[in-house]
């Protein structure tokens, strides 16, 4: 029998999939200049705008994949900061039915950016209808039904689809090149991460040390948005717990305090390193397994935990399932069997 899924708050899972807060839009770069990180998607995308601007023309579409967090939603709006145009917003399972797609791309004004946000997850029904629209700019869409059926093609202003995906895979090809640009978004490194918390730090107002930065830096994961959430959390521990300021030992107590260690594993990650190595003896298993034992959806374990532990190299994946690293094994306090 499968087990209920954990009622509990898994702070690092709340970060990645739920929707940008107010607190998190107000600590969101404008602009370019203000994106810290991601140089080579940084500088494509310059350069597609700057042509764009000397043209006096739509922006390509655009495709931004990557792990959540990373600031895939946050390029949107600052190219169309850019760009002076408005940024329309959606995302993939929203868009159920071809009249949904319509009604989206016919309010658009010419050169504005329609975001759709996990691309991949649109139905392929109404995917075929994206293709005219992207390449043409016209849509044609079917009025009425039976023998009174006739199709009735709409021409929409030129637009710019900048889509983002966490997995890009599963896009399919037809739709994958008629995107301009297709680039990735890579996780962040700690002195990159270290600005991002001196910026944000600096936005709320929080005093905050050389050494408290590198340590929400070091258990961020390398990602943005888990930054953001763990110095909200952190401010209001120093407030609370100490004088105000971030310190490398007020840092330190309010993460232990969220279950995440220096390397910035959290206790999902541990069950899940856990559940591979005393229940299945190292592996293979399968994740559709290890979402049962931890009592995780399968889809947050691949998307939100999964990528940060296989680059890091805690699991390997292989065509018979998850397995387990000797550096696995050192996280949660294990060696490694002789047989794995």
């Amino acid at each position: 029998m499968a087990l209920e899924p954990d009622t509990g708050v898994n702070f690092l899972t709340t970060a990645l999939a739920s929707s940008p807060t107010q607190a998190e839009a107000a600590l969101r770069p404008q602009s370019f200049s203000d994106f810290t990180g991601q140089a080579k998607t940084i500088e494509r995308l310059q350069v597609m705008v700057g042509a764009a601007k000397h043209r006096g023309e739509a922006l390509n579409h655009i495709l931004l994949s990557g792990p959540p967090g990373l600031g895939k939603t946050t390029l949107a709006f600052i190219l169309g900061h850019e760009l002076g145009k408005a940024v329309r917003v959606t995302s993939g399972p929203v868009i159920e039915k071809a009249a949904d797609l319509a009604g989206l791309l016919t309010n658009l004004e010419e050169g504005d950016i329609l975001f759709i946000d996990e691309i991949h997850r649109i139905p392929k029904t109404v995917e075929e209808y994206l293709y005219s629209a992207m390449e043409d700019f016209k849509l044609d869409i079917m009025i009425d039904q039976g023998p009174n059926a006739r199709s009735v093609r709409l021409t929409i202003p030129r637009f710019t689809l900048v889509g983002a995906t966490t997995r890009s895979g599963l896009l399919t090809a037809p739709l994958r090149s008629r995107f301009t640009l297709q680039t990735r978004l890579d996780y962040y490194d700690t002195p990159t991460l270290c600005g991002i918390v001196r910026r944000s730090c600096g936005l709320l107002n929080v005093e905050i040390d050389t050494l408290g930065e590198q340590e929400i830096a070091a258990r961020s994961r390398g990602t943005p948005r888990i930054v953001n959430n763990l110095i909200h959390f952190v401010r209001d521990f120093a407030q609370q717990r100490g004088t105000g300021k971030i310190t490398q030992k007020i840092a330190s107590a309010a993460l232990a305090l969220l279950e995440i260690d220096a390397a910035g594993l959290d206790e999902m990650d541990k069950r899940v390193l856990r559940v591979i190595a005393e229940n299945y003896k190292g592996g293979p298993v399968g994740m559709s397994t290890i979402a049962v034992a931890v009592g995780e959806e399968a889809e947050t374990l691949e998307e939100v935990h999964e990528p940060f532990l296989i680059q890091e190299g805690y699991i390997q994946r292989t065509p018979q399932g998850r397995v387990i690293t000797e550096r696995g094994y050192g996280a949660i306090g294990l060696k490694a069997s002789s047989g794995s």
